[in-house]
């Protein structure tokens, strides 16, 4: 009787040794030692800390404060939301350099790749594998490769390290019931067929298109982008000498713009966002932005407001045309000293497939991220654009790289559609 009491000691001991053994190789949610991501499974019963740029009043945070209910009930893994909003470009890093455990953080892409670049983990292993939302594909098989690309090239190393997410392109916006009445039954894809535009919107008792202070760089880089192309513009903010003699181009077809009435009287003096009010009310057809618009105004615009888009016009035979364009996203990060990559990760996807990203792009009028979402009714043109640009431009084309630039742009640019500066005097005022 005692040996087969040792012996049934024996196998129980042998038993829980193996089953020991067997739990010890199951893999932990903390990064691998090599810097890139774990890839195994995620846990639930976890919390994943998260910066957030938003505001929990926006239509953004209260969209992702849904989304992360919606996560918990359905993988158990909390996502504890500190909502910074945009002081989160002063609050991160000082977090981050402290050691606070904060696992997943948001921004503009350019801004998270490169001043936050260092904090990041590598997740293109993680990128690779399907998730319950991907149909058995890879996530970066599903979602907008153009801007899995762009968040590839601007990663560090050349790596994905960054999810973008609500994508957005800079386009010229306009009000589609304006053209109708106008009689414009095309857009226009030269600067002639813009200038038939817009005197036909005259014509029609409306104001073709306004500015405001905010973006009057983004529209001096654009048209500089379509008269030299985008590599001398560039070159011109590197150089810091905006002397090309195009700039006197740029002066002679934006004062006969305000010669000819087509820019609102009030742009010299908007101050934003008194030029997308100006959209808003009605009064005016275009305005060169970005994507948001159609949210930033939803409180002032009708609600029957008939938006579309299209490619600011080829200009000049030497530079870029409607295939070149500005667009970026915001994205999540996920900080490389992360205990819990894995379920962040798992709420990456959630917020860019399926439901929550769709609903995301209709609760802020944005674009989503997924390849098989419906865009809203309000940027449906856009889609089409986006898809068709070759070319990106960066933002506002470099002009707003450097502050006096983006100033001198600003002051000069005010008094030549206020009639104070000739074409002449403009482009000599901005090699000053």
């Amino acid at each position: 009787m005692k040996k087969k009491l040792c012996s049934l000691m024996a196998i129980v001991l042998i038993c829980a040794m193996a089953l020991g053994g067997c739990g010890g190789a199951a893999q932990s949610s903390a990064p691998a030692a090599s810097g890139e991501a774990s890839t195994g499974d995620a846990k639930s019963d976890v919390t994943v800390t998260y910066y957030s740029m938003w505001n929990e009043t926006e239509p953004q945070g209260q969209t992702i404060a849904e989304a992360a209910e919606a996560f918990k009930e359905k993988t158990g893994i909390t996502v504890d939301i500190n909502w910074q909003g945009r002081d989160i470009r002063k609050t991160l890093q000082p977090a981050l350099d402290a050691g606070q455990e904060i696992d997943l953080f948001d921004e503009d892409v350019e801004r998270v790749n490169g001043t936050w670049g260092k904090y990041l983990l590598n997740v293109e292993d993680l990128a690779a594998k399907s998730y319950d939302t991907t149909d058995g594909k890879p996530l970066t098989d599903v979602i907008n490769k153009k801007l899995v690309d762009l968040a590839r090239s601007l990663g560090p190393d050349g790596k994905l390290s960054t999810i973008p997410y609500q994508p957005s392109t800079f386009l010229v916006m306009y009000n589609k019931d304006i053209f109708k009445t106008a009689g414009i039954t095309a857009v226009p894809k030269t600067w002639e067929e813009w200038l038939d535009a817009c005197a036909k919107i005259k014509a029609a008792g409306k104001t073709p298109i306004t500015v405001d202070d905010a973006y009057m760089a983004s529209l001096f880089g654009y048209h500089m982008g379509r008269l030299i192309g985008k590599d001398k513009t560039l070159a011109m903010v590197e150089n810091k000498k905006i002397d090309d003699p195009a700039v006197q181009t740029f002066g002679e077809q934006w004062k006969e713009m305000y010669d000819k009435g087509y820019i609102s009287k009030n742009a010299a003096g908007n101050i934003y966002p008194a030029g997308q009010q100006e959209v808003a009310s009605g009064n005016v057809a275009m305005y060169l932005n970005g994507t948001w618009l159609p949210n930033e105004i939803k409180n002032s615009a009708p609600a029957d407001f008939n938006w579309s888009t299209f490619a600011y016009p080829a200009v000049g035979k030497d530079g870029d045309g409607p295939e070149a364009n500005q667009y970026g996203a915001q994205c999540f990060g996920i900080n490389k000293d992360s205990k819990h990559a894995e379920e962040a990760f798992k709420f990456i996807v959630f917020m860019t497939t399926g439901e929550w990203d769709t609903k995301l792009a209709q609760n802020s009028i944005g674009v989503p991220m997924a390849n098989d979402a419906t865009w809203p009714t309000q940027l449906a043109d856009a889609k089409a654009v986006l898809d068709a640009t070759t070319t990106r431009y960066p933002w506002a084309v470099g002009m707003e790289n450097d502050a006096d630039i983006n100033a001198k742009i600003k002051t000069n640019f005010a008094l030549l559609v206020s009639g104070k500066l000739d074409a002449k005097g403009f482009a000599d005022a901005m090699k000053k």
